[in-house]
């Protein structure tokens, strides 16, 4: 009984069902699948369709309510209510594409959209939160894996799927109305932060690398399938196969807490730190925290520069040393101590607090120009391909699926390296990631032969990173208590990004190159089908080519090094801030 108790408070446990809810969060992917069922089924045009996708990305980003419900209500609820709008908005977009239901208009199905994937910011921000607070010395690789089994969600969704072989496309609308919601409504009471020892153990790195190996097989395996599937044309026995291997795959992280509760049991809490009341663990903080406000100011303004660059144990000598003159010289009324207003970098932060931080902005505006040009990829993945004359553009769909999926692991597992093995600043990693995709928009800019493979693995890898960064760093920098809020606001960047480039260059750029073709009649023989365009009544002309992204690919290009730059101008900033976060265990570990 006892060990059956410790399974269920295992934090492990809670992990492993935070990659399962995480698996079903990836919604949002899934709308360039079922977008041409409501656009068939509703005479919907593109533009139309283009509007219930700007709904789709603001439901998925716009996070307030659900990080606000995650503080003021217990986690299992703010699931059930993600889960009941998920199931309520697909649902009701199900009854009407089937005809169960009279239309609504394009504004009512907006509507739907947006509250149906808004439910995935509820899924997203439970796991981030009870997982952080389970693990918050290990928050690079745990955001790394959670975003990045959000990232294979649409993959996993669409296996699935092609087992049900439904000839009636619009199965897979319901599939995405009653899936996540069963998943998450079966998995809400696990997923929630639990008590007992939080602080790194020896079986957790072997556990990490364990659940690492498991996303790089799943990973490679998917991969593998997409191919296969996209080039042969299998009989239905092997589809059903290869998804109950998908399924195997998606169980095995389980072993970790099976182990851990009734084969290895963890150590438990010395006794020392068990008889320690939690009253006097508060006071002991609260006294600390106060003398290291009212000295904190003078030490800044009196400690040399070349203290920061000693080693770890030296530099908290000499700190130790400069606090007590200034205590000294504060009780005999020789300096007058400055108390600071607000939280230091490190410290909990509410939403208020940090929007008038610096180093909060330029996280935001960096995550913009970065992720929001790879988002922009992203939604024009389909046309890009065609104007460099690919014609099967699902394969880069399928690809910069499991590249964004490696990146978000990777970009958890180095970060995670580069601030405990270096105390270096997280955002550093993030710097590396935009250097790679300003990389990847050249290739698409100049066409090279082999150039979209090359820049759908670069991008993909790129975007995926800043989901494992960001909010690992936003939570080293500004504090767990309030992360369901400021995590939330950060993700603004992605739609507010992809509206500047998708919405205002990509388009405008593509549509006037496009009419340049249209109104050129030895381009028009060149390019096949577009003869027949005026004739067949297409909404707007196709454009082919390099020209067609190239201007749009070298702007993003440009952003993602300004990117670039913010991001080092946040790691030139929080430098100190990450040496006394991880500076002092490192130096422990070493000693």
């Amino acid at each position: 009984m006892e060990k059956l108790k410790s399974f269920f408070s295992n934090r492990w446990l809670v992990f492993v069902a935070a990659m399962w809810m995480q698996s079903w969060a990836g919604i949002g992917y899934l709308f360039g699948s079922i977008s041409p069922v409501i656009k068939s089924s509703l005479n919907y045009n593109q533009r139309q369709i283009a509007r219930l996708g700007v709904a789709k990305d603001l439901g998925d980003s716009v996070g307030f309510l659900a990080g606000t419900l995650c503080e003021v209500l217990p986690l299992w609820a703010a699931l059930l209510i993600g889960a009941l709008k998920n199931f309520v908005g697909y649902g009701w977009v199900w009854l009407i594409v089937t005809g169960r239901a009279p239309p609504l208009p394009l504004w009512a199905m907006c509507i739907l959209i947006f509250v149906g994937t808004n439910g995935e910011t509820y899924f997203n921000t439970a796991a981030l939160v009870s997982c952080v607070q389970n693990f918050p010395k290990s928050r690079g690789p745990v955001v790394g894996i959670l975003k990045g089994f959000a990232g294979l969600g649409g993959a996993i969704m669409t296996q699935i799927y092609a087992v049900i072989h439904s000839p009636d496309h619009a199965s897979l609308i319901f599939m995405v109305a009653v899936g996540p919601a069963m998943v998450i409504i079966a998995l809400m009471f696990i997923v929630r932060p639990v008590g007992g020892h939080k602080q790194v153990r020896p079986t957790d790195d072997m556990s990490f690398t364990f659940i690492y190996s498991v996303c790089l097989l799943l990973a490679a395996y998917l991969m593998g399938v997409m191919l296969v599937e996209d080039l042969v044309d299998l009989n239905h026995s092997v589809i059903i196969i290869f998804t109950v291997v998908l399924f195997f795959l998606l169980l095995v992280p389980f072993v970790i807490p099976i182990s851990l509760s009734f084969f290895y049991p963890e150590p438990r809490i010395s006794e020392e730190e068990s008889l320690l009341s939690a009253t006097q663990k508060q006071e002991a903080g609260k006294s600390e925290a106060d003398a290291n406000e009212v000295i904190f100011s003078e030490v800044e303004d009196e400690k040399p520069k070349e203290v920061d660059l000693l080693p770890a144990l030296e530099r908290q000598k000499r700190i130790a040393q400069l606090q007590t003159k200034l205590f000294q010289a504060a009780a005999e009324g020789a300096v007058r101590v400055k108390r600071r207003r607000g939280p230091r970098r490190g410290e909990d932060f509410t939403l208020t607090q940090a929007l008038i931080k610096a180093d909060f902005w330029l996280i935001f505006f960096s995550l913009l120009l970065g992720s929001g040009s790879g988002l922009t990829v992203i939604d024009n993945l389909g046309q890009m391909s065609q104007s460099l004359g690919y014609d099967n553009t699902h394969i880069f769909v399928s690809m910069i699926s499991i590249w964004n999926f490696l990146g978000r692991v990777g970009g958890g597992y180095f970060s995670e390296i580069v601030v405990r093995d270096y105390t270096y600043p997280r955002p550093v990693a993030m710097a590396v990631a935009q250097l790679i995709m300003a990389v990847g928009h050249l290739f698409i800019a100049f066409g090279w032969p082999g150039a979209m493979h090359i820049a759908t693995i670069l991008i993909g890898l790129g975007y995926g990173a800043h989901w494992a960064i960001v909010p690992a760093a936003a939570s080293e920098l500004f504090g767990l208590k309030k992360f369901g809020a400021l995590y939330n606001f950060l993700t603004l960047a992605n739609p507010a990004g992809s509206l500047v480039f998708s919405g205002l260059i990509a388009s405008s750029i593509y549509d006037r190159e496009a009419e340049k073709q249209a109104h050129q009649p030895h381009l028009m023989h060149q390019i096949p089908g577009s003869i027949f365009q005026g004739i067949l009544g297409q909404d707007a002309p196709k454009c082919h080519g390099v020209v067609c992204f190239f201007l749009t690919s070298v702007i993003m290009s440009v952003f993602c090094v300004i990117a670039f730059l913010l991001s080092m101008i946040l790691v030139h900033r929080t430098r100190i801030v990450y040496t006394n976060l991880y500076g002092k265990s490192r130096s422990s570990g070493l000693s």
